[in-house]
């Protein structure tokens, strides 16, 4: 199995799952959360994505998403991958949006692991646009 697990500050991992769950079909085993919480020692957060990553079996691959590249969030949990030996299986993407993130849920199991950055980051980059709204004089035309 793929998994695609999902890392932040504050809520936004657990907030970006839950629209996964809405978008893709709830319930799935392939989604994981970890959030690094206001207050929070990095122990801790580090001890959630253990938890996390506890379903990951020995053929199982994970696609690991941070809110920013760099971050504690993103890093730690890369250490923790490095820890139990999953980097060789383990591809990371910082800067996440719902549409990579559902990009990556949809489309997952058709692919390579190696493959995925590079389809899902430049469609992704395509999603990100202004939103206009041109029409008539009159509020019924919005």
């Amino acid at each position: 199995m793929k998994y695609v697990l999902l890392v932040s500050h504050g809520m936004f991992a657990p907030g970006l799952h839950s629209a996964l769950n809405m978008l893709a079909g709830g319930g799935r085993e392939d989604i994981l959360s970890a959030s690094l919480e206001d207050g929070m020692g990095s122990d801790v957060y580090a001890a959630n994505v253990g938890k996390c990553l506890e379903a990951v079996g020995p053929d199982d691959e994970i696609i690991l998403f941070g809110d920013l590249v760099g971050g504690s969030p993103l890093t730690t949990a890369a250490n923790v991958i490095a820890e139990k030996n999953l980097l060789d299986r383990t591809v990371m993407v910082g800067g996440m949006s719902l549409p990579l993130a559902l990009s990556a849920v949809l489309m997952k199991d058709g692919m390579e692991l190696k493959d995925l950055p590079g389809m899902l980051i430049p469609e992704a980059r395509e999603e990100l646009k202004e939103f206009q709204i041109t029409g008539g004089d009159s509020e019924d035309d919005i």
